[in-house]
């Protein structure tokens, strides 16, 4: 797995108008392919009398999953650039859609390529990005006299607590960069007197 990567901050709409066409660009974050989808099919929905409404996106840490839909323009003049400006961006887990309403006037191939690449570069810009870290993932189980301090103790020391279940005894999941696995041991050994049992479990990304 890669060690992190970057993605959207949150969902949103960058509007430009070049030669009197409106090029609308809508943003969303996805998981997966059928999120992706499910976004371009809403905003095709939203839009319904535009010219067209192209779209890009890219899955995967390490980019394995990249779609583009040129949507009737010129091949390779509006869904290639808009890929490859999320790829230049080094943006993942995200997906374009570019909303046209024609304005009268032709852009010509190298128009339409600078006007698509360049309203993803402003959305982008616009609604900011984030970058998420790979984190191994640590479940901790204490005793319920203990559960509470400790929380704090790894909220306090900058530790990811992902979850807190109450049973006979409680159990926290946390999240840890590789780096930090070996002193977390110890850290945990010292803040509970040994009581504390640890196990590690899979990988997940957080933000960081």
């Amino acid at each position: 797995m890669q060690e992190q990567y970057r993605t959207l901050a949150r969902e949103g709409v960058h509007e430009t108008e070049i030669n009197r066409s409106r090029f609308i660009c809508a943003l969303a974050p996805v998981a997966t392919e059928e999120e992706a989808q499910t976004f371009v099919a809403r905003i095709r929905r939203e839009h319904p009398t535009a010219t067209h409404n192209c779209f890009a996106y890219v899955l995967g840490a390490d980019a394995s999953v990249q779609k583009a839909s040129d949507d009737g323009e010129p091949g390779g003049t509006a869904g290639v650039p808009m890929l490859q400006m999320l790829l230049r961006r080094d943006v993942r887990y995200v997906a374009a859609v570019v909303t046209r309403y024609y304005g009268g006037v032709k852009l010509g191939a190298g128009g339409l390529i600078r006007a698509y690449s360049g309203v993803v570069g402003e959305a982008l810009d616009a609604l900011g990005t984030i970058v998420r870290q790979r984190y191994r993932l640590v479940t901790v189980t204490v005793d319920h006299q203990r559960a509470g301090k400790l929380e704090n103790d790894l909220r306090a020391t900058g530790h990811t607590v992902r979850d807190v279940r109450y049973a006979e005894q409680v159990t926290l999941e946390v999240a840890l960069p590789d780096a930090r696995t070996e002193a977390f041991v110890r850290w945990l050994a010292d803040a509970t007197a040994g009581t504390a049992k640890w196990e590690f479990g899979g990988e997940a990304y957080g933000e960081l």
